[in-house]
């Protein structure tokens, strides 16, 4: 995303993570533009019944959570750590001073707003009226395109959990499972030693 050397310059902290910390919660003020150095994190809410839901899954090199720094409103989710992490920090005032500066830096991190943009619109409408399989298809091609920027004909290995691939779909684990199974027999994925792959 942001070139690490740009980062440092302009003083981003590296906040070192233990998995299951809390980054920022729900309905806090965006204060920090955040950028993943190692590790995994996801930014999530949760229903009244206490279901999460997982906006999204972010690695290495990634950043998350710009939106709200952009609208000047409070977080939508919260975010904590899938895994120990060690995350990128840095004031808003010089994010923005950054963007300013580097406007290749700002028209990178506009691309991959607009991916996720799309990404959001994709499975908005996938939850709303798809089938579980179709919906676990749908996440799993966007994640080799987008995020791991593979070819549609080159082999892939999805590191989501069945209960990451809930989350993400708004299904429960027992019909991830129940979908995976029939996919598998259509030959739209494999699984080998519990993993699946696409």
């Amino acid at each position: 995303m942001i070139d690490v050397n740009l980062l440092e310059q302009y003083n981003a902290e590296i906040l070192e993570l233990d998995k299951g910390d809390i980054i920022f919660d729900y309905g806090s003020k965006a204060q920090f533009y955040f950028q993943v150095k190692s590790g995994e994190v996801k930014m999530n809410n949760f229903n009244r019944d206490g279901k999460e839901f997982i906006q999204g899954i972010f690695y290495a090199g990634q950043s998350f959570g710009e939106p709200p720094l952009f609208a000047d409103v409070n977080y939508p989710a919260g975010a904590e750590t899938i895994t120990e992490a060690e995350v990128y920090r840095l004031p808003k005032s010089n994010f923005f001073e950054l963007l300013k500066t580097y406007p290749e830096a700002h028209f990178k991190i506009s691309e991959v707003l607009a991916s996720r943009l799309y990404y959001k619109a994709i499975m908005a409408s996938e939850i709303s009226s798809q089938e579980p399989e179709h919906r676990i298809i749908r996440l799993l091609d966007y994640t080799k395109k987008h995020i791991y920027k593979l070819q549609p004909d080159e082999h892939f290995e999805v590191d989501f959990t069945r209960q990451q691939i809930a989350d993400l779909t708004g299904l429960r684990v027992e019909t991830v499972i129940r979908a995976c199974k029939s996919l598998e027999k259509k030959e739209e994925i494999e699984i080998k030693s519990r993993k699946i792959y696409r």
